[in-house]
């Protein structure tokens, strides 16, 4: 399914909030990337870098799934733009390899790995850090703790 509208809520680095046809609000969580959370070091630049990007912006956006939360998985583009991909080239964003691999061509999930390493290797966004935890892994020691 492919949506169209205005982005009228921007929750964190990889979730945003569509107006869309029929003023019908839709809550969106962008597919093969997973974003610092807002209470993570470099959640809320990850949370600017993608409002920067895209709020109040009129996008276009394919609906790939739908995550447990209820929330469309979707691909993000915006003037020919590739939303997902920038916000992993920006450096704010990793990779979400377990759900990529399995829904991306294999010259897609290449692009969006050389991304995450070109950051990595510039040191932008996250990669600042010498050692980021990615979300995954900050969501279970929060559970623990």
């Amino acid at each position: 399914m492919v949506l169209q509208g205005e982005v009228v809520g921007v929750s964190d680095g990889d979730t945003v909030t569509l107006l869309g046809e029929g003023r019908v609000e839709y809550k969106l969580r962008l597919a093969y990337i997973d974003s610092p959370e807002k209470k993570q070091a470099f959640g809320q630049q990850a949370k600017k870098s993608l409002s920067d990007m895209v709020y109040r912006q009129q996008i276009e956006a394919t609906i790939t799934d739908v995550d447990r939360y209820g929330r469309g998985v979707a691909e993000l583009r915006l003037n020919g733009r590739y939303v997902n991909l920038e916000q992993v080239a920006a450096g704010y964003a990793w990779v979400y390899r377990q759900y990529a691999k399995k829904d991306l061509s294999a010259g897609e999930l290449r692009e969006f790995v050389a991304a995450e390493e070109a950051a990595k290797a510039a040191q932008r966004g996250l990669w600042q850090d010498g050692s980021p935890t990615p979300p995954w892994q900050w969501r279970r020691e929060q559970k623990e703790n």
